[in-house]
């Protein structure tokens, strides 16, 4: 123990560089979110995140977007407690068995028009944890997946981009789910 300790004294802090994304880069992105959230819904947009058996890897990066470098509350993107006040699901991790009927209720409940999100290769097929017993698979055996958002887990910036890709292929087709 005391040879932890001073260890611990002697080491300098771990810490990791900030993200390389410039200050202007992710305010354009965010802005782009917030005007096309708004022309599409009339509002801005509001997320309900959904952890359907993850690592959680994919949280730490979704919850990112509300720390102080990102904050995206600025924007008008927001994350909400109850899926009856969400636009788009968010959902991350492979859909284990014990989560299929709580996914089922929260997608059920979310007011139409609402849109899906996998977020992460584990939402998608269900990454490293495909093939267990205690895994359904990929969010899109469960619920309808509008977007796919890649990576393991993929980082702030590309879960921004995802979402206005969401929002400009709405408008794109002309309809709303």
């Amino acid at each position: 123990m005391r040879k932890l300790l001073f260890g611990s004294l002697i080491r300098p802090p771990l810490t990791e560089p900030p993200p390389r994304v410039s200050d202007a880069a992710v305010e354009e992105l965010a802005t782009s979110i917030d005007k096309a959230a708004r022309r599409r819904l009339g509002h801005s947009l509001s997320i309900r995140a959904v952890d359907a058996g993850s690592c959680n890897g994919c949280e730490l990066e979704m919850h990112a977007l509300s720390n102080a470098f990102y904050d995206v509350e600025r924007f008008g993107i927001r994350f909400v407690a109850s899926p009856r006040h969400a636009d788009v699901l968010m959902v991350t991790g492979p859909v284990t068995r014990n989560m299929e009927e709580a996914l089922l209720r929260t997608y059920h409940a979310t007011p139409a028009p609402k849109w899906v999100i996998a977020l992460g290769g584990c939402a998608h097929d269900g990454g490293c944890f495909a093939g267990s017993y205690a895994v359904l698979g990929g969010v899109s055996k469960v619920v309808p997946v509008d977007l796919h958002i890649p990576g393991c887990p993929p980082s702030p910036t590309e879960i921004l981009k995802g979402l206005l890709a969401l929002l400009e292929q709405v408008k794109k087709k002309g309809r709303v789910p």
